[in-house]
């Protein structure tokens, strides 16, 4: 019998060509077992039938039983619509389709017997049910001896040619009434037990079609830690690879240029936070094998510190290190930072962008193959073939998630042994979601602020309060403090934004026709761009008018209040990365979202949380808990290729636990899983996991 993965979706009866070509296009059915793992989204109880005598306007989803009575076309062109009247002893109940009229009036006969099911609703004085489904009471879920009745999602194309859920779910009882081949289990024998999970062919079979809600549920669970287990087990196998194939060069030694930093050059002293990462850093570099490390840390919570002390551990071991910044402002900005920390302790330090001088370049390159060149800060220009290193031995990559997987493995190819990895992201990442995207990598956070920082007060107004949003700025630019103004800026609507970025522009200006008005946006020519930032970062001008290029990158201590235009534009970790601008400083800080009065629910919940809330991480759950994962933002950049069909990161974090310990303890015992007993996972790796290039050597 052929595999179910080999037959053609096409060949299933009641299908053919022309749905199997939508099937294809907008769901990515192609084969039969393809529409066996396309889930249900919900269910719905279908048990209870009601009598029309029973139904109002302001019911859900209801249940009849009864017959059509007559059929009525109204109407012509684009107007026309049919009409039928329902009834079952105890009312009439008027049902109206306004597409596939003819289809409707060919297939459904009057005087034959129907279990209905739709939404009633209330239309002048009348009651009636708009495309209802119909099915006789042999095919309804009802004889089928459960309620629960499985809904698929559908697309608008798919329903304009009738596939919608209710014929998914009929091609889904063709499908498992001739199945056309063997199902083969996809974990081994002992797992299944181990766990206690439901066989495959059992649990396919319950979660289309449900005998019990405890039955679904254990469906449901089966293929929920089975894809989890599958997405651990597969990042888990890499990092095991690289830890067995690679080793790291060994830093040794802690000599002068570290000390003399720490003992001569510490801005502030280091929050226990700190050290503790960079004790974890030590550790690491020491050890022996190559670091894989993510270091998180909210903005201001000082890990650019971290990391240039983790460069010179590198330099006194006689390596190079290097900083790579997303944007020309994030790394100039850090190559500022780093120059003055460590100006008094001789260290040679550069950098290099796409706006660095021929000559200056060639001296830098130079400088990079003689090994004089010890730290160099810079973007993607560090990327280049011209650019090689004597010896590179530590890499730091901040907001590591603007830079392909592909990017940045040109770095560790510059050195014959990759360097060190440290990963920095201003971005708190929910637990669930560093466990996945972020799977391969040793992580540490930063969870506390250098002292003296006040927390930032956050404030929702309306945008018909704007006087008193304007009085409250003008106090503080009376106290020679520095104001932030951010418009959204969304790429499909880019001539709007930038409409509404100059009309703001003006209307700041008017407003404050004493004060320098400077304005950024992504549009701006790079020279442009860094003419308007240095006004603002010199104080030459005191309001700053922007687009969410700010979001990163801009250090100005003094500017103490934000003000986010269109709030309900922004997701919560993009609201709080552009408030972490302020509050850098020891001055009181404020950050004031601004909104009109029309809002959605789950909106206002986003604005209640920052209201309430400084801390990153909670607010990284809250929004993975409001938005849901979608397709794992940023999984290409870790190589990860799996979106997930059933597991829900927001709401499964035990099983995801659970079936990470699971397949660490498996590899463990078998790490290049050879054992008979693990076959089928080698398998399956294999066949989820199709990979063009094979990252297992790199970050």
């Amino acid at each position: 019998m052929p595999a179910l993965s080999s037959i053609d979706i096409k060949y299933l009866a009641g299908v053919g060509p022309k749905k199997a070509d939508l099937l294809k296009k907008e769901i990515g059915i192609y084969s039969v077992e393809d529409l066996l793992y396309y889930f249900p989204y919900k269910y719905i109880d279908r048990s209870h039938i009601y009598r029309i005598c029973e139904i109002t306007g302001s019911m859900p989803y209801i249940q009849l039983r009864g017959k059509i009575m007559s059929f009525d076309p109204v109407g012509e062109g684009r107007n026309r619509r049919l009409t039928a009247k329902f009834g079952d002893g105890t009312g009439i109940i008027e049902l109206v389709w306004f597409k596939g009229i003819r289809y409707i009036a060919e297939k459904y006969t009057i005087g034959t017997e129907y279990i209905l099911f739709g939404k009633p609703t209330l239309f002048g004085n009348r009651l009636n049910i708009a495309h209802p489904e119909l099915e006789t009471p042999d095919n309804s879920p009802i004889s089928q001896g459960t309620g629960l009745q499985a809904y698929y999602s559908s697309t608008e194309k798919m329903k304009n040619h009738f596939l919608h859920s209710a014929a998914i779910l009929k091609m889904m009882a063709q499908l498992w009434t001739h199945l056309p081949g063997p199902i083969f289990e996809t974990l081994p024998a002992y797992l299944i037990q181990q766990q206690h999970l439901m066989p495959i062919q059992e649990a396919l079979r319950q979660i289309h079609f449900p005998t019990s809600p405890d039955m679904l549920r254990k469906a449901q669970y089966r293929f929920k830690f089975e894809e989890l287990f599958y997405l651990q087990l597969n990042i888990l196998r890499y990092t095991k690879q690289r830890q067995i194939k690679l080793g790291g060069f060994v830093f040794q030694h802690i000599g002068h240029f570290f000390n003399d930093f720490y003992h001569q050059c510490l801005p502030f002293e280091l929050t226990d936070a700190q050290k503790r990462v960079i004790r974890e850093i030590r550790n690491d570099v020491g050890s022996g094998r190559q670091m894989n490390r993510l270091l998180q840390g909210d903005v201001g919570s000082g890990k650019t510190l971290v990391a240039l002390m983790s460069m010179l551990i590198a330099v006194d071991n006689g390596f190079q290190a290097c900083l790579m910044a997303p944007t020309e402002i994030l790394a100039n900005q850090h190559y500022e930072t780093l120059s003055q920390l460590i100006a008094p302790i001789g260290i040679r330090i550069e950098l290099l962008t796409g706006s660095t001088r021929k000559k200056e370049r060639e001296k830098i390159h130079e400088g990079l193959m003689n090994g004089d060149v010890q730290i160099i800060v810079g973007t993607h220009a560090l990327l280049e073939n011209t650019v090689q290193f004597k010896n590179i031995g530590m890499v730091v990559i901040d907001e590591q998630h603007r830079f392909g997987v592909e990017q940045r493995s040109r770095l560790w190819r510059k050195n014959h042994r990759p360097p060190h990895i440290l990963v920095m992201t201003a971005t708190p990442i929910p637990r669930t979601l560093a466990m996945t995207v972020y799977g391969d990598l040793d992580v540490s956070v930063i969870d506390e602020l250098p002292p003296g920082r006040k927390p930032i007060q956050t404030l929702h107004q309306y945008d018909n309060r704007r006087s008193g949003i304007y009085a409250a700025v003008r106090k503080q630019l009376e106290a020679g403090r520095q104001i932030y103004f951010v418009y959204p800026l969304i790429q499909e609507s880019e001539k709007i934004d930038l409409k509404n970025l100059q009309e703001g522009y003006e209307q700041v200006k008017k407003a404050f026709p004493e004060y320098n008005v400077c304005m950024v946006h992504g549009k701006m020519k790079a020279a442009e761009k860094d003419a308007e930032m240095q006004k603002f970062v010199s104080a030459t001008a005191q309001i700053m008018v922007a687009t969410t290029v700010i979001e990163v990158g801009v250090n100005v201590p003094n500017a103490s209040v934000m003000v986010i235009e269109n709030a309900e534009r922004f997701g919560l970790a993009q609201l709080h990365q552009l408030r972490g601008r302020v509050g850098r400083g020891a001055d009181q800080s404020y950050c004031v979202l601004v909104t009109s009065h029309k809002l959605a629910e789950d909106t206002r919940k986003r604005l209640e949380i920052m209201v309430r809330s400084n801390d990153g991480f909670e607010i990284s759950e809250a929004d993975l808990q409001l938005r849901g994962p979608g397709d794992l933002e940023g999984t290409q950049q870790s190589g990860i290729a799996f979106n997930l069909r059933i597991a829900n990161l927001a709401k499964d974090g035990q099983i995801l636990q659970l079936a990470r310990e699971t397949a660490a303890g498996i590899l463990d015992d078998d790490p290049s899983l050879e054992n008979p007993d693990n076959r089928i996972l080698q398998h399956q790796l294999q066949k989820l996991f199709k990979r063009k290039i094979d990252w297992s050597l790199i970050s």
